[in-house]
């Protein structure tokens, strides 16, 4: 028995390499069901041919990896031979966990799908119940173990179905059916022992990653590796800078948005009133601060300009030529102001709190004839 436990000692250690060469499986991925049947015969003392023992049973089990399968599997065995009989339609049940090993894979390596022949080895532990055994004082509870090996077909394209014909050693290794004395010694006897073979069929459902069967997985040379994590350390440095130049445009809006804070708590700027020159002029003779009559023209067009616009307010501006004493010039500027308000008030009818005056004392400077000079002016104030 030394060498099931070197093979499966060995398919221990294939299998972990097998392992780094497939696709990653579930849990529920790589189960498969199947039914078997076949003879059996007691190995000694007794005539082969004329004691087959006919069996039938299921197995249901995993493949871990393309090496290694666990399984549990029970069958029934439906003759006395070559015991007496015990008036029962099965004398007993087998039910065994196995471990197999995929020699084939084990030692050829897996390609990618099954073989279409494997062989497996076959090797587990179990539990016997003998019916009526209680009434013939026979042991009826036996621990036992099977060894064997299966012959397998794998069929069609996706290779789901496998047929498979297993020899196989299956050992009581307590208890003793041929006499009524019991021994609880466990051992690998062949004296207490039998020889079957079974044919099988099993389906192997389908897998996570659209097959029935182990896939291999898609391995990269390290040149490759080496290349991609260069781009992606390339990608992360690039990520950096992008995030170094996103946090200094952050600092830039802060400061603006700081400065433009500091403005809006600044009083803001109003624009001063600027008044409107308006065109028409009066003019007046030297020394005088009486209206000619030729001169009501102009001072007719402001009255109708302030009756147009009635939020009109009109500052009237006097002004005197540069001859004689500037104290008296400013007195002939006053008094000019004054009188174009008057005729204003009283003759177009303007309120007076809509017209202001201011002398402006001598001038040169509105026009270059000097005599010119001796004037009275508009401006709108209102706009």
């Amino acid at each position: 028995m030394k060498k099931f436990f070197l093979i499966f000692a060995a398919a221990a250690f294939t299998a972990s390499v097998s392992a780094q060469t497939v696709t990653e499986s579930k849990l529920t991925d790589n189960i498969y069901v199947g039914v078997n049947g076949g003879v059996a015969t007691k190995t000694t003392q007794h005539s082969w041919l004329g004691d087959l023992c006919p069996n039938a049973g299921i197995r249901v089990g995993r493949y871990i990896t393309p090496v290694l399968g666990v399984a549990v599997e029970g069958n029934a065995y439906f003759s006395n031979k070559p015991y007496e009989s015990i008036g029962t339609v099965g004398r007993f049940v087998d039910t065994h966990a196995l471990g197999t090993v995929n020699l084939s894979n084990l030692f050829g390596g897996y390609k990618g799908e099954p073989r279409c022949f494997e062989v497996s080895a076959v090797y587990g532990l179990g539990w016997r119940h003998i019916f009526g055994a209680g009434e013939k004082h026979i042991c009826d509870n036996q621990m036992t173990s099977k060894a064997g090996v299966d012959f397998a077909l794998n069929l069609g394209k996706a290779k789901a179905w496998q047929i498979y014909v297993e020899p196989a050693m299956v050992w009581a290794l307590t208890g003793n059916q041929t006499t009524q004395e019991f021994n609880n010694k466990a051992q690998y006897n062949i004296d207490r022992s039998m020889f079957q073979v079974n044919a099988g069929v099993i389906y192997k459902f389908k897998n996570s990653n659209g097959t029935h069967n182990f896939t291999i997985a898609q391995l990269r040379d390290q040149a490759e590796i080496d290349g991609l994590n260069s781009k992606i350390n390339d990608l992360r440095n690039d990520l950096n800078g992008k995030d170094a130049q996103l946090a200094a445009k952050d600092r830039q809006i802060a400061d603006l948005q700081k400065a433009l804070d500091e403005c809006n708590k600044k009083p803001k700027y109003v624009k001063p009133a600027t008044a409107t020159n308006l065109q028409p002029t009066v003019l007046f003779r030297q020394g005088k601060s009486v209206v000619d009559k030729a001169q009501y023209a102009p001072i007719e067009l402001i009255a109708q300009y302030m009756k147009n616009h009635a939020d009109a307010k009109v500052e009237i501006k006097g002004y005197a030529s540069p001859e004689g004493p500037a104290d008296l010039n400013q007195k002939l500027s006053e008094e000019r102001a004054a009188a174009v308000k008057d005729i204003l008030v009283k003759k177009y009818k303007i309120a007076a709190d809509r017209l202001t005056t201011k002398g402006c004392g001598v001038t040169d400077k509105l026009f270059e004839q000097v005599e010119f000079n001796r004037v009275a002016t508009f401006n709108d104030n209102s706009k």
